[in-house]
């Protein structure tokens, strides 16, 4: 900031994504100037926690000028996802039901890593796994970094699938099957494929080492009843009476927020849980925001991966391509977990995922990465 105010001029750089965020701010506004909203309280509390949000997605269009700085993140994430899937794995282990050994949950939980809910520790996963794994993949870094890139992402994969969450596996399959797709589009698209197949297997075989007991328990038990969180038939019922409310006030919501408040007079059963969220971050956005909320975070997801997209062509050996792959995996796994859970609903991951759609709709502004000699 004082380089710039010192500056002969303000220099403030544009993303194609501050043209959506300003309209979803409008009708947020619009919600509470005309009290258009259930409980202005919860919709003025949580314009707040979005304006940080988009705050943050401006200092990182801002700052995030040189190549160096890329890679700076990269690789931060990048350790981050592997410190926090090896704590993970660690209280896994030697779990006595309390975060960090020490706090056990006021409302109760299945806590996995540093998360009171599984689920969000698997979103978490979900949105950094694919930067190391994206870099095992380009043509920059020597094969003793690219090998540690691809174990630390096998790991944290591992790690999804041993936390226990359905949405999490079907999100990874999906991130998976994506980049085969975008693979086969490859000059050499043969042994990238086979360096996935082995990433894969690498994965595989941790799972089975650090518990293939636990997921094998799991997986028999997905048309299960279970009470350490909702079961399936229970969210189906939620999802149903979401859709009853947006049907009540389907243009402008019932406030950005007013999802704990307004859906008990909604509720169709009985339940002990406290349901303070849809269980669908899209239903949850239609009803509090309506159809011109989930149009203006619509036109946030195209223009992100249109600005993805356009980056792919040379991803192998253009960091700008790379980042943008890498991004778009994560975002696009979160975005399918999503239809399953409420990960957006969730401050850490939801300022996480804000950054990586940035990045992602950025225009080329990194040189091209130096390919290095094995």
């Amino acid at each position: 900031m004082a380089r710039q105010l010192l500056g002969p001029q303000l220099q403030v750089a544009a993303s194609p994504l501050f043209p959506p965020i300003l309209g979803f701010a409008v009708i947020v506004l619009f919600q509470i100037v005309t009290g258009f909203t259930a409980y202005r309280s919860a919709t003025l509390s949580q314009a707040l926690l979005y304006a940080a949000y988009g705050l943050l997605c401006f200092l990182v269009v801002q700052l995030l000028r040189r190549t160096w700085q890329i890679r700076i993140l990269t690789w931060g994430f990048s350790a981050y996802g592997l410190a926090v899937a090896l704590f993970a794995l660690v209280q896994g282990l030697a779990s006595n039901g309390k975060l960090y050994w020490l706090r056990t949950p006021r409302l109760g939980g299945w806590i996995y890593g540093p998360y009171v809910n599984h689920n969000h520790y698997a979103g978490l996963m979900e949105m950094l796994l694919p930067i190391p794994l994206v870099f095992v993949f380009t043509r920059y870094g020597s094969n003793p970094r690219k090998a540690m890139a691809g174990l630390a992402a096998a790991l944290m994969a591992s790690t999804i699938f041993l936390s226990g969450s359905r949405g999490g596996m079907l999100a990874f399959a999906a991130q998976i099957t994506l980049f085969a797709a975008l693979l086969l589009r490859q000059k050499r698209a043969g042994r990238m494929v086979l360096t996935l197949g082995v990433f894969v297997v690498l994965a595989i075989g941790l799972l089975a080492w650090l518990g293939g007991g636990e997921l094998a328990e799991r997986i028999a038990s997905i048309h299960s009843e279970t009470r350490k969180e909702l079961s399936g038939a229970m969210r189906v019922s939620i999802d149903r009476d979401a859709v009853k409310m947006f049907a009540h006030k389907p243009v402008l919501g019932w406030g950005l927020g007013t999802f704990p408040e307004v859906y008990p007079q909604f509720r169709s059963f009985y339940t002990n849980f406290f349901v303070d969220k849809a269980h669908n971050d899209y239903l949850q956005l239609l009803v509090e925001t309506g159809v011109l909320g989930f149009a203006a975070m619509s036109w946030f997801l195209i223009v992100t991966y249109r600005g993805a997209i356009r980056k792919l062509k040379n991803w192998t050996v253009d960091t700008n391509g790379a980042i943008g792959l890498a991004t778009m995996l994560g975002v696009t796994g979160i975005l399918v977990h999503n239809l399953f859970d409420f990960n957006l609903q969730i401050p850490a991951n939801a300022a996480l995922f804000y950054v990586l759609c940035t990045v992602a709709a950025m225009e080329p502004r990194f040189g091209l990465t130096r390919r290095s000699a094995a």
